[in-house]
């Protein structure tokens, strides 16, 4: 219940940032969240940060960027314990980020996820030695 009320009080705060669908970063931290989570969560998978860095300038993101939103990320899902606190925006950007792809994953199931994310990540992800 308690979870409930946070992932809505966080949706509420991170609603502005959503409101551009267009906004590239968010775009960029949903990408970055899938490919972390993809390392994490499906077998074989890994991640070259430097591919990262590259889409970030592809997509025209200033210089530190994916390094804003990894520490964002390592902060949120860890309590703390790792990254560091970002700005309010990129932190909401990371709490919608995170809630579309547990949704994603617990409505595909994760096996059907993580055959889906080598198609929408390609090039962000890889395989294990490959």
């Amino acid at each position: 219940m308690r979870y409930g009320f946070l992932m809505a009080g966080l949706l509420l705060i991170a609603a502005p940032a959503q409101a551009a669908d267009d906004h590239p970063r968010s775009t960029y931290v949903t990408l970055v969240l899938q490919a972390f989570a993809a390392k994490v969560q499906c077998p074989g998978t890994d991640v070259v940060y430097q591919d990262l860095v590259q889409k970030a300038q592809q997509m025209q993101l200033p210089d530190g960027t994916t390094e804003q939103v990894r520490k964002a990320i390592a902060f949120m899902h860890t309590g703390g314990k790792m990254g560091e606190k970002q700005s309010d925006d990129v932190m909401a950007e990371v709490a919608v980020a995170t809630q579309a792809t547990d949704l994603d994953q617990r409505r595909l199931g994760m096996s059907n996820w993580c055959e889906k994310q080598k198609t929408n990540l390609a090039g962000l992800i890889r395989s294990k030695g490959g």
